[in-house]
């Protein structure tokens, strides 16, 4: 009879800690689209447009590895509270910058606000892995991570009905030619706009941060023994299964965000409007979100390796639907390449973290600096898309759409994920 996920004296941390899964989901969705919005709203170049994202995943990088020293020294507990400390102060932040229009601000307030999601990402993971019987953690890390497109459906939502679709400047063909001072009162109108959710959040998050310094939270052994940081991570890179499991993590994120950032671009390219190709975004997260929890089901009986293997080939023979299928066919395929990506973060965590007991907190770090792989990865496949010139259908490549071959590059990141779940299958 397979094993017990988790007991019933940890069921309410449980579900206090897997709230916080669908939290940085939700910063996820609604961080993307402000991208465009950022770059009508303050007349910015591509560039300056891009510093969003550049600010929301060096957050990650720059963060992760002292949240693992806070935890080792405090506890998982400490770590978390950090963590939404940041996060609520980051998007609280959104208020100040919003009322002197700067854009510096804005990025300033983003990048703290990451600070808080790596503390979270840091923490929690490993936490959850932590919380009952060794031999179903990566069952029970599947099971918080379910919440987390929850988060990402609700802050698509967010962004598509209370930023996008309020957003004055966006019905203007050519913003820079208004006259400035009705430019200037759009400005502030549109900059409240984009204010607000993130505010809001920010008061949702104090709240967060009063639950959880008042409830009772399970400590786990060996929390406050002493810290020898240059030991812990030479321990862990000795670990083959771990050094391959970050680099596994940093093509699984880079792979995600190029099949859900580029999505618009594959709708375009077949006559799809942006309005409209939301919708199968939509759909992207639903199958995201409904394959973790059947793939966390399905883990009671299959092994997380061989599944993790399985879907990640089912996730190439989509990436090749997705090149050299034109037409709607093709972007089904790219749709459902979403239900495949649904257990890999997760269960390249808990592998690569297996049986790392103590030291799993600086491993953890590691992992999650892996997220960087969502800015860089992007990047090539933009390259690619802009090899013609700025259409994406301007150049050939084996008789393809430039924006179907750019897809050649979340083929290899599976190709990559699947070396590492037969390495690991034992």
């Amino acid at each position: 009879m397979p094993t017990k996920i988790l007991s019933k004296q940890i069921l309410l941390p449980f579900c206090i800690v897997t709230i916080l899964f669908a939290l940085w989901g939700f910063a996820n969705a609604v961080t993307d689209p402000m991208v465009s919005a950022f770059k009508k709203v303050l007349e910015l170049n591509n560039f300056q447009a891009s510093l969003v994202q550049l600010a929301f995943y060096g957050g990650y990088f720059t963060m992760a590895l002292p949240a693992a020293y806070l935890m080792r020294k405090y506890s998982y507990k400490a770590g978390i509270l950090v963590g939404l400390v940041l996060y609520a102060s980051g998007a609280i932040l959104f208020y100040p910058a919003a009322a002197i229009e700067s854009y510096p601000f804005f990025l300033a307030a983003l990048y703290i606000l990451t600070f808080g999601l790596a503390f979270l990402e840091t923490s929690a993971n490993p936490y959850i892995l932590a919380m009952g019987d060794p031999e179903t953690a990566t069952r029970r890390l599947n099971l918080a991570q379910s919440f987390n497109p929850v988060g990402l459906i609700t802050g698509l939502f967010v962004a598509q009905n209370f930023v996008l679709s309020r957003l004055q400047s966006d019905d203007i063909t050519d913003f820079k030619a208004l006259d400035p001072g009705i430019r200037e009162q759009i400005r502030t109108s549109d900059l409240e706009v984009i204010r607000n959710p993130y505010v809001i959040l920010g008061l949702v998050l104090i709240i967060m941060i009063a639950l959880i310094k008042s409830s009772k939270m399970p400590e786990v052994k060996h929390e406050h023994e002493h810290i020898d940081i240059m030991s812990s991570i030479k321990r862990i890179f000795r670990i083959k299964r771990f050094r391959e499991g970050v680099i596994a993590q940093l093509f699984y994120v880079g792979a995600q965000i190029m099949c859900w950032t580029y999505i618009y671009h594959y709708a375009e390219q077949i006559g799809i409007p942006n309005e409209n190709a939301i919708n199968y975004a939509y759909v992207a997260f639903g199958l995201f979100l409904g394959g973790r929890f059947i793939c966390t089901w399905f883990l009671k009986y299959v092994k997380s390796a061989t599944l993790l293997a399985l879907l990640s080939i089912t996730a190439i023979l989509l990436c090749i639907g997705t090149i050299f299928i034109y037409g709607i066919y093709g972007l089904y395929c790219l749709v459902g390449i979403s239900f495949c990506m649904s257990l890999m973060f997760p269960t390249i965590y808990g592998i690569a973290l297996e049986g790392l007991g103590e030291d799993a907190k600086f491993a953890s770090a590691f992992l999650v600096m892996a997220i960087v792989g969502g800015a860089i990865m992007p990047m090539f496949q933009g390259i690619i898309l802009d090899i013609g010139g700025s259409g994406f259908d301007d150049h050939r490549i084996l008789g393809v759409p430039e924006v179907n071959f750019s897809f050649i590059l979340p083929m290899i990141s599976f190709i990559v994920i699947t070396m590492y779940a037969v390495r690991n299958n034992q």
